[in-house]
Formats: structure tokens, sequence, C-alpha cells
């Protein structure tokens, strides 16, 4: 505004040139100019039908120092493609009466300008620009603003719009402190007011919207001096609006950047960029500068939400104010605007954001080398067990597994490579909440070894589908079965894919390779070796994955300043430890929102998972299978603090050097990121490797459970007279089958970019976890239960799952529960109504399990007590 010339303000130099500094992320262009030789300052700028229209604002055509007066515009300008494909302006005079410093919207297909205002009167009215027909259109559409503002700052929030500050009426020597929104799905609910942010009264700030909060930064204060007159303070106060949760202080800027493009520009998940602004350093020196004025601050400020730190970003080719940032066509435009005080501009700026390259600091020859000999080792074990299966007994079961080993071989299957990177990811994002879901499975250790396992070793199944035809009927078994293939089928690619990107991403790795990599040598060693060798290989990997994790936490720890006090000390005092919400609120994640949510969650993989399973048949005895559920349960303890551990030491380590990080970067690759940015050669290899070694880990699992699956639930079961040879022939074909498809799949879904769909596709099939687990209750801990009610128990429990997922706030930890509860439920109430079982339970419910007898497996264990005896 122009009543900022000529008076002073207070800027903190010194920690403005303490504000570290970042890479540009973007590359500058200059569009078609403005027709409007003079430009204008204050436009409303959007996006309609694919042009870029630009409305009204005000200049001076009589140099302001000169004694000129600011003039308003009524014309509106739209920048559309012609017959030829070339950008043109087209003109016209769209608006009701001349106006500027409106905040503008682009909704669908069209540009909002609420409120704003001219030299006599300021506007409450919201009016709608499209581009037709070769024009644009004005109309007023939205209710209205409660009161007449102008120079006020807004930002869209998912379908609610948020406008804060600004000015009433011309000449006001206050501004305002007003908060208001509009929910664009009820407009005709009007405009709300809300809650203020803490600090003070302000105009020209600069808003924003990322995750779901709005942002206010910086902006002016105007306030009366001792001569009567009227002093300007520029902001360097930051605000977060979380709808439900209200205002909180963020840190300060490291100078103001009053009448910056607005909003703020998101850069990644957790950045966002301020370009420029109005420092007040030179204001009041404006008269005696004149023409010699050397502009606005050039330098962009990126806000990092995580860590709550600031860096300089880009340095702009030019410093444009009282203008708004408009997206368009993959590019951030800032449209026209004033360049020196009472100067404005007809340039037309556009951002294209570069790529995240973080090559710079990658892989080295070093790192190639030991991840390229941790490849040829895995293929290895596979060829040295190639010779030891006979059949596909052998091949699927290899009964001499050490119990220590199986239980290595659990925790390695269950921690992917999407985990082994989200857990820190999530832990450096939030807080240790979710450490409680690792407790659980400690919880249902116990529920497995005295309840479940019995029924797996002494039925002498081969998988465990196996038990839900002899408890209930072959439909079930095969929808067991089938609906485990087929989760397995979708989830293998992108177990393969995701941790790809992430390291394609973070590290440079060519994306094609990294899946290729991980897809065949893994096919390689589970087609060979079978599960002795997908056992063995999880062994060495989760000792690469959680030794690499324990040495990272270790380095990190001595690379943050004050080491491990620093680093408790420093999370501590921003909430990084938080662990218990005490409500009763089933939409968050409540203590017992995540205990019993994950309790009733784990049952799906430890009890209705053959991946899991398989893994308690592996071994010689019913006693160490146990031990290996108790091995899998006591490792995740030390490794959930080492997990979580580093993302705290992550977050700690980005707060000391914001300027180190990628903000293009999903906030997953944060692990990934920092190893091959931060560490030495070989070690970044090894770490890497490790990373590789989760995903590898899961897949193997996965290929050869899968094989399993299909050779003893439908081969085996309908073909009863094959043979041994023929059945393990089979087993080797179908994991290489199995392992090419899982490629092939991460390769077309890397290629076609489809991977939201692919998402949608494995929820779906998700829907069915819960009532997989549920068939297992129902037959293991009732005696009613029948074959029919255990069918539309499962199919039911999808319907009413997929009906919470979409229409209910519930959080998503409890969806297992809900899942299993339906299952067995209804599976309950429908088999009493159809007439309860129709076949012997013996040996098949919790009530009338007896050990076989002779049963080599288990020769030379005591006979157990209790509710195993009948």
């Amino acid at each position: 505004m122009a009543l900022m010339i000529g008076l002073g303000s207070t800027v903190d130099h010194a920690r403005a040139q303490d504000a570290p500094a970042s890479r540009g992320w973007y590359s500058w262009e200059q569009l078609a100019e403005l027709p409007e030789p003079l430009g204008v300052a204050g436009p409303c700028a959007g996006v309609s039908n694919g042009a870029l229209v630009v409305a009204g604002g005000a200049h001076f055509p009589v140099p302001l120092l000169s004694g000129g007066t600011k003039v308003w515009t009524r014309a509106t300008w739209a920048l559309s493609s012609a017959d030829r494909g070339e950008l043109r302006w087209h003109t016209s005079d769209s608006l009701p009466q001349p106006r500027g410093y409106a905040v503008p919207f682009t909704v669908g297909d069209e540009v909002l300008c609420l409120g704003g205002g001219n030299a006599e009167e300021h506007f409450a009215d919201v009016l709608s620009l499209r581009w037709v027909n070769g024009r644009v259109v004005a109309e007023e559409r939205l209710p209205p603003l409660p009161e007449p503002v102008a120079f006020a700052s807004g930002a869209r929030v998912g379908e609610v719009l948020y406008i804060a500050g600004g000015v009433r009426a011309p000449g006001d020597s206050v501004a305002q402190r007003t908060f208001w929104s509009l929910d664009l799905t009820n407009p005709s609910a009007g405009w709300r007011r809300l809650e203020p942010w803490p600090g003070p009264a302000r105009y020209d700030a600069v808003a924003a919207s990322l995750n779901g909060a709005f942002y206010l930064f910086s902006g002016v204060e105007p306030h009366s001096d001792a001569a009567g007159g009227i002093s300007y303070n520029f902001l360097t106060d930051a605000y977060r609006y979380r709808p439900g949760q209200g205002w909180e202080r963020l840190a300060d800027l490291p100078w103001p950047v009053a009448a910056a493009p607005s909003p703020a520009i998101p850069l990644g998940p957790s950045h966002l960029m301020i370009f420029g602004g109005n420092d007040g350093s030179l204001v009041g020196g404006t008269e005696e500068l004149g023409d010699r004025h050397p502009g606005f601050r050039r330098e962009a400020l990126l806000y990092h939400t995580i860590t709550n730190t600031w860096v300089r970003g880009d340095s702009l080719p030019a410093a444009h104010v009282n203008t708004p940032t408009v997206a368009w066509g993959g590019r951030i435009v800032i449209p026209s605007g004033e360049i020196r005080p009472g100067v404005r501009t007809p340039v037309i700026l556009a951002a294209t954001q570069r790529p995240a390259d973080t090559r710079e600091a990658g892989f080295g020859g070093l790192d190639y080398l030991v991840l390229a000999g941790y490849f040829v080792g895995l293929a290895g074990m596979g060829f040295y067990f190639a010779g030891r299966g006979k059949s596909d007994d052998d091949f699927f079961l290899s009964r001499g597994i050490p119990p220590w080993a199986a239980g290595l071989s659990i925790f390695g299957t269950q921690l992917s490579a999407i985990t082994f990177m989200a857990i820190p990811a999530k832990a450096y994002d939030t807080d240790w909440v979710y450490i409680l879901g690792q407790a659980s499975i400690v919880l249902v250790a116990p529920i497995v070894v005295f309840l479940y396992l019995p029924f797996f070793r002494r039925l002498r199944v081969k998988t465990a589908y196996e038990y839900l035809e002899r408890r209930f009927s072959l439909p079930v078994r095969l929808f067991g079965s089938l609906s485990f293939i087929l989760l397995q089928l979708g989830r293998m690619a992108i177990v393969i894919l995701l941790p790809a990107l992430a390291l394609a991403a973070a590290t440079g790795f060519d994306l094609y390779v990294a899946i290729l990599l991980m897809g065949l040598v893994t096919t390689l060693y589970t087609a060979a070796g079978g599960i002795e060798a997908v056992v063995w290989t999880d062994v060495v990997q989760v000792v690469v994955l959680v030794g690499g994790a324990l040495l990272s936490l270790v380095l990190m720890i001595t690379a943050v300043d004050g080491g491990l006090g620093g680093l408790i000390s420093t999370a501590a005092q921003n909430g990084k430890f938080h662990t218990f919400t005490w409500s009763w609120d089933y939409t968050t994640t409540a203590v017992w929102v995540v205990l019993v949510g994950n309790l009733l969650g784990n049952l799906v993989p430890y009890t209705a998972d053959q991946a899991v399973v398989q893994r308690y048949l592996t071994t010689r005895d019913e006693a160490g299978a146990a031990r290996s559920i108790w091995t899998n349960a006591l490792l995740t303890i030390p490794a959930a603090f080492i997990f979580f551990g580093l993302g705290t030491a992550l977050y700690v380590f980005y707060k000391q050097h914001p300027e180190r990080l990628a903000p293009p970067l999903a906030t997953d690759t944060i692990f990934p990121h920092y190893i091959v940015q931060e560490l030495p050669a070989g070690i970044s290899g090894l770490l890497i490797a490790g990373v590789f070694a989760a995903a590898m880990s899961t897949l193997s699992s996965s290929v050869n459970s899968v094989s399993s699956a299909i050779v003893t639930d439908f081969y085996r079961r309908f073909v009863p007279e094959s043979s041994a040879t023929r059945r393990l022939w089979l087993a080797r074909s179908l994991s290489v089958l199995l392992g090419v498809i899982a490629t092939g799949g991460a390769v077309v879904l890397a290629t076609w970019q489809v991977g939201s769909l692919w998402d949608v596709f494995l929820e779906m099939l998700g829907l069915f976890g819960g009532g997989l687990a549920g068939l297992f209750v129902l037959g293991i801990f009732t005696r009613r239960a029948n074959g029919t009610g255990a069918l539309v128990g499962a199919l039911t429990s999808a319907v009413v799952l997929y009906l919470v997922r979409t229409y209910t706030p519930v959080h998503f930890f409890l969806y297992a529960a809900v899942g299993i509860i339906v299952c067995v439920v209804v599976g309950y109430v429908v088999s009493v109504l159809t007439g309860g079982p129709s076949r012997s339970l013996d040996g098949l419910t919790i009530y009338t399990l007896r050990r076989a007898a002779g049963d080599p497996l288990e020769t030379g264990r005591p006979q157990t007590a209790g509710i195993y005896t009948a």
C-alpha cells in the first residue's frame, strides 16, 4: 500500500543474514507481457477453462514520486491458446466497477475475487469470473463476505475457503483481525466467523494451505505513533490453523515478506515457498532513492512444516509484490505486480519446478560394489539350497529350520521395505504414538502360541486354509486361499515398486534397474532354494536391515549438535516423544484405538496369512514353532525403538540443518535421502542394501507362500494322484512365474503411472483381510458355525468394512477389528439359523482339540493339558 512509503520500520538484519540457504528449485521464464504497458498491482488472477485470467488492479499513469495519483481499472485480460496453439491476450472491461486487492481463488472453471476495493470504497461481494467464448464473464454467485475488506489474504483448504485480515475501508488507519471461512460443499450456509490468530491485526500478509492446514505469514500492522501519525510494523510472526484444533504459533520468519505473492506455493509434501516480498528495510528512504530504488527483496523463503524451520530459497529474476500466485499449465505464474514503490510492471513471471536431482552426493563406485556383492551372495544362497528339495513338501516346509531362524524370517516377512522407510518417516513427521502398535505384536504372540499354533501343527496342514476345509467346507477353503493369493499378487508389485520409487528419488538410482534387481534376484533364489533359501536369506536380510538401521542411528547421534543429550532435549522440547493420547475418540490415535486396533489387526497376518503361518510349520516340533513366534515378538521391541529412534534423530538432524533437505521428495524417502547424502561411501551402499533387503524378504515370502497355496489348495487338492516330483517342478515353475508377474507388474505401474488405481485394487482386496481372520475365529472358538455361515460372514464383513471406510470417520486402525467382529457375529447367527455344523468337530475347535496319536512331528512332547484335551 502507498501508505507505507516514507514511514519507518524495524527489520532484524542479523537474523535475516543468518538464515541458511537452500538450492534453487525453480527455473524462471517470462510469458507474453500484459497488454497494459504500465502493469497493475493488486489484480485478481486465476485460471478459467484453460486461460490465465488477470482482472482489475491499480497503477500510476503519472509516477507516484512526481505527484501522480493511483488509478484503478475494471479491465480484464485472458491469456489463452489461439488456433495455432500460440498464446495471446484478450482484453475486455468485464468488472462491474474499478477494483483491486481482492483475494483470488480458482475453483473449478471459475476465478473468484473476494472483496477488494478502490479509492472510494471497499467491497464485500464475491465476483465469479469465467472465460467463455472469447471473453471474461463476471457475475455474483456466492454469498458476500460478512463485511467489506481489501488487502486481505486467503487460501483454500480442501473444500473450504479461508480469508484473514485486511483493511475495511479506504484510508483506515487500522487493520482487521478477522478470520472467515466458506464451505464450498454448502455455500448457502454463508461465511463463518472463526477465532482469529493470536497475533496482531494485519494486512498484506501471505496465506498458504498444505496438508489440511491454513498458514498465515508476516504482513503489516499499522498503528498510531507519538506524533499523531501512522507507523507501520513489518511483521515476522507466523501461524498455522488446523480445523478442529485451532491456531498455533510457528517459528518467526527471518525477515518480513509483506505483500509477497500469495498464497505461498507448496514445494513437495512439507515445504512452502514464499517468493520475495517487502521487508520494510528501505521504506524510510523511498523518496531519496527515487528511480535508484533497487526494488523489493528478491530472495525467496522456504518453510518446512515438519521441523518448523526457515531457509533461503530461490533468487528471483525480479521481485513482484501486491500480486497473487497462480498455478497454470504446470507452472507457477506471478502476473504483473509492483516492482518498486509506485512502479508496476507488465512482466508475467513463470516458474517451473526443477527435478529433485540428488545425485550430486549419490552412489559412488564403492556403494555399487557393496550392493553388487550383496546381490551375488543372495543368489548364491539360493543355489546352495537348490539340491536339497526332493518334493513339494521340502520346497514349502523343510521341517528342520531352527526356531530362531524361523522367528527372524517371520520378522523379516512382516517388515517390508515400505515399513523400513515408513516407520522412521512417521516418527520424523509426527511422534511415537504408533509405537504402541508394535507392542501389540507381543500381546498377539501368546494368543497365537496357545490358541492357534496347535491347530496348524497337530492337524499337519501344509497351508492355513486346509484347516478351513476340515472345519467348514471346501468352498470356504478355496475362498480363503483365493483371497490370500489375490491379495499377495497385488501386494507383490507394490512391495517392489514403492521402495524402488523411493530409492530412485532419493539416490538417483535408475527406477527400472532397482525394480529388476529386486524382482529377478529374489525370484532366482526363491525358485532355486524354496523355503530354506527364503528363510535363510531372510535371516541375512534381517541382520542387514536391523544392523544398518542401528548403525545409522549411532552415526546420526554423533552428527547432531549435543550428541545423544542434545537429541533427546530437542526432541522432547518439540513433543517428538509423545506416545499416549488419552481419549475415547474412535477417530484418532487414542491409546485404546492403537492397542485394540493393532491387536486385532495383527491377528490377520499372524493367523490367516500363509506367508507367516508357513513359518510355524518349518520347525521340527510345536515347541520350536512357539519359540519362533516368541523370537519374532521379542525382536519387535528393540527394533521398534531403533526405527522410531531413527525417525526422531532424523527430525533433530534436519531441524539443525534444514538446508540439506530436498523439498520435492516424499516424506517416506527421508531415510534413504539421509543415507545417500550424509553417510560415507560404502556405508551408504550397505544401508541401501538394507532397504533392498526388506523388500526382497517380503517378496520372497509372498512368492513362496502363494506358490504353496496354489499347489496345495488347488492342484494337489484336485489332482491328488500327482507325484511329488511333478509338484516340485510345478512349485519351482510357479515361483518363477510369480516373480516375473510381480516384477513385470511393478514395471508396468512405473511406466503407466497408474499407482492410484492399483491402490484402489489393493484396498478392495484388503476388505477381505478381517473376514479371513474372522473365519479362523469362527472355526476355532465356536461349535455352532458351519460353512454357509462362514462364507456369508466373510462376505458381509467385506461389505460392512467398505461402508465403514467410505462413510464413517472410524480410525483405520480399527478396520481389522470391524472386519473380524462382523464376520464372527454374522457367521455365527447365519450358522445357527441354517442348522449348525454338519460334520464332526473332533480336533477342530479349542473344545475338541486332541494331539494326534503317534504324530511324528510331535514325538517326545508331553500331552498338553487344559482346553487342548477332550
